[in-house]
């Protein structure tokens, strides 16, 4: 009787297993279009693509490929990444949550110009925010996040004579987020808006004065060919993210998500450190050098004196966050505040 009663209820257990289904028996054979960032940076380079091309085709044992390619290759702009991404075009897309920030301010604020000044607290506040970048990604463009990392820190590259911030007054200086607009006017400058690509003619043509972008990716781009000063004050951290369209995520079973989420996980702590390490590689390769990776750029450093941080601050707390606040909303500056704010010792006045 009672070994009747144990195959029976054995039975039942296997037969409550088969009807579950496979769903994490074992991983999705998946073939996954991937769109990258920039494909002339080191983000691209060196760890997006090898990400898609070798990491997770061997880890996977095969199983999850994937046709990636970055967006400069492809064609694509900035803002455009997401709104492909939303209605299928692509499995999973990088780029930088700036490009987004116009559709999306409450996305915005985990990166706001002149608020971060240490890689420390840009770790912080970037998981202090993730949990809202992550309800925001999937109500606003039907988004799975899957990583949040950086590019090397922000800094100005000029092609003028800039010794303090009070050499910024009147300064064209180039933009590509709607804080670092923001922030340029807040310092008495003028903001334009121009593509990475079309930076150095911009500079050697006047159109701009000063150009905006990382330590590591102004080398690499070259502009050390036209700009003679490098202003190192910190302007962020490019919040970059990697997402998967939710209706490809939802499809995938429990297994998949989860070996996806660790492998994710590691890369991202893998690419946060790639580019601590090259921001000061950046910094120096466009000035005095020494640089192991090329031709030193001979830019002349110009470190942000305690005067030039104060006037950053005055123009965080009363251009920056209040603009930001008008865009953003009560409710999302509560957050905010509690959140990076925190994490940095600034606080966003209410709207």
């Amino acid at each position: 009787m009672r070994k009747s009663a144990l195959t029976i209820a054995a039975a039942a257990m296997l037969a409550t297993g088969a009807m579950a289904g496979p769903a994490s028996a074992e991983l999705d054979t998946l073939n996954l279009k991937v769109v990258g960032t920039w494909g002339n940076l080191s983000n691209w380079k060196e760890a997006e693509a090898p990400l898609w091309n070798t990491t997770m085709p061997e880890a996977s044992g095969g199983k999850i490929k994937a046709d990636a390619l970055p967006q400069t290759e492809l064609g694509i702009k900035g803002f455009e990444v997401m709104r492909l991404l939303k209605i299928g075009v692509f499995d999973v897309a990088h780029g930088v949550v700036g490009y987004i920030a116009g559709e999306d301010p409450v996305a915005e604020g985990v990166d706001l110009s002149g608020v971060i000044q240490s890689w420390d607290d840009a770790k912080a506040a970037f998981a202090a925010y993730r949990p809202t970048l992550s309800k925001q990604f999937e109500t606003t463009y039907g988004a799975k996040l899957l990583a949040v990392y950086p590019f090397p820190s922000q800094m100005m590259w000029c092609n003028a004579d800039v010794k303090s911030a009070e050499d910024l007054k009147d300064k064209k200086i180039r933009v590509y987020t709607t804080s670092m607009g923001d922030f340029v006017e807040g310092m008495g400058g003028t903001s334009v808006t121009i593509a990475f690509a079309e930076v150095i003619p911009a500079l050697e043509k006047k159109v701009a004065d000063c150009g905006i972008t990382g330590t590591m990716p102004a080398y690499q781009a070259k502009w050390w060919q036209v700009a003679t000063h490098a202003y190192l004050m910190s302007v962020g951290y490019t919040a970059t993210f990697a997402a998967m369209n939710i209706n490809k995520w939802n499809s995938l079973n429990d297994e998949t998500k989860a070996f996806i989420e660790k492998q994710m996980a590691d890369w991202e702590a893998k690419t946060w450190q790639m580019n601590i390490d090259q921001d000061g590689q950046g910094i120096a390769c466009n000035t005095e050098g020494p640089c192991s990776i090329g031709d030193v750029g001979g830019m002349k450093k110009v470190v942000p004196s305690a005067a030039d941080d104060a006037k950053r601050k005055k123009v965080l707390e009363e251009v920056v966050l209040k603009r930001f606040a008008e865009r953003c909303g009560a409710e999302c500056i509560e957050n905010w505040n509690a959140t990076i704010g925190k994490v940095a010792g600034v606080k966003a006045p209410m709207p």
